[in-house]
């Protein structure tokens, strides 16, 4: 459950868009690390009382260590200007029955200027759409698209199996100017375009905004309890399950590593075993990179042995992804692990980006 803490701003560390780090001093004098999205609380600033949301801090879960500004309660921010009895600003409600449930204009809705759009379209024209298990690999997806393909118009798809505010993923923000949009879908809010589901999502990407190519994946911070089917991954298998049934072209990026400790991650790790294996029910075409270390490739190949009944194993070649990989705006980092730390793990993913690259033709 919740575990309450009020405290007053005594720095603003960084901005980012749609976030503000704060440090918090409590009554007790102990200083917490905050983060407040000012869409939703305000902007505080110091000197403002806080109410926080301590508890992932203090359990050391999530992947930022921040408290969560709840409220700035001496100082609430003004209401938004459009009338809050009609839909005309939109009536899509993401986050809901929480306490902060943000009220937002859905692309598919009535009231949207793509409304008329969405309502008639039904089919992704083959778009090529990657899918990966976790936020830390859309950078080195991005990477292999645009080593291969600089001009190519790339969407992101935010699904809410992680963090739900887009505007906490300072990697977005880092590559915002690399991607044509992205689009929050589910209960996820904060991207340029808000979706009801994955499927208008995936629509609005190819539609409205014209993507060549799209990557699916959910936002920081996976949730994993060590089960076969326990973790928030396993949506990348209804993730090819949502492209194929659209007309797109799923392109499965794999979760491959020979730097995790825990052996259920070595190789191919059960999250993409399970939801490419169990989960998807259509084809994808499944990437797995050239140049991986002869023990791992060996590990990886025989891991994939029962997938390719069902999927294409597609082998990319990866010279030059290195480089592209290190000419990134934004820091990788995975499970704490940086590039040269898990290098296996981003080759795959930029290897899933060039692949996709490779079918624009």
């Amino acid at each position: 459950m919740v575990r309450w803490r009020s405290g007053t701003v005594t720095a603003v560390r960084r901005r980012w868009a749609g976030a503000v780090e704060l440090d918090v001093a409590l009554p007790d004098g102990a200083t917490m690390r905050a983060l407040a999205y000012p869409e939703l609380v305000g902007d505080p600033v110091p000197g403002d009382r806080v109410l926080l949301n301590a508890g992932a801090l203090l359990m050391g879960l999530g992947t930022g260590g921040y408290a969560l500004v709840v409220a700035l309660p001496d100082r609430l921010p003004a209401d938004p200007p459009q009338a809050g009895d009609t839909r005309d600003a939109g009536h899509l409600v993401k986050a809901r029955y929480t306490p902060l449930q943000p009220i937002m204009l859905g692309v598919d809705e009535e009231a949207s200027p793509h409304h008329a759009l969405l309502a008639a379209v039904d089919d992704l024209d083959g778009l090529p759409v990657v899918t990966a298990d976790l936020h830390s690999a859309l950078p080195a997806i991005l990477a292999g698209i645009h080593a291969d393909s600089p001009g190519a118009r790339v969407a992101y798809l935010l699904t809410d199996g992680g963090a739900l505010p887009a505007w906490f993923s300072r990697t977005l923000d880092g590559l915002r100017d690399a991607l044509v949009g992205t689009v929050s879908v589910g209960q996820a809010f904060g991207g340029d375009l808000e979706a009801a589901t994955l499927h208008t999502g995936l629509l609005a990407a190819r539609h409205v905004l014209r993507a060549d190519v799209a990557i699916v994946a959910q936002g920081p911070g996976n949730l994993g309890t060590g089960t076969r089917w326990g973790f928030s991954g396993v949506a990348v298998g209804e993730a090819v399950n949502a492209v194929a049934v659209l007309g797109g072209r799923p392109v499965g990026s794999l979760r491959i590593s020979d730097a995790d400790a825990r052996p259920r991650h070595q190789g191919v790790s059960h999250h993409s075993l399970t939801a490419y294996g169990r989960v998807a029910l259509a084809p994808a075409e499944l990437v797995v990179p050239a140049g991986l270390p002869p023990e791992l490739a060996a590990r990886v190949d025989a891991a994939l042995v029962p997938l390719a009944g069902r999927h294409t194993l597609v082998r990319v070649d990866t010279d030059g992804l290195d480089a592209a990989l290190r000419a990134l705006p934004v820091r990788l980092s995975t499970m704490g692990r940086g590039l040269d730390a898990d290098h296996a793990y981003f080759l795959a993913a930029a290897a899933a980006g060039r692949h996709a690259a490779a079918l624009l033709g």
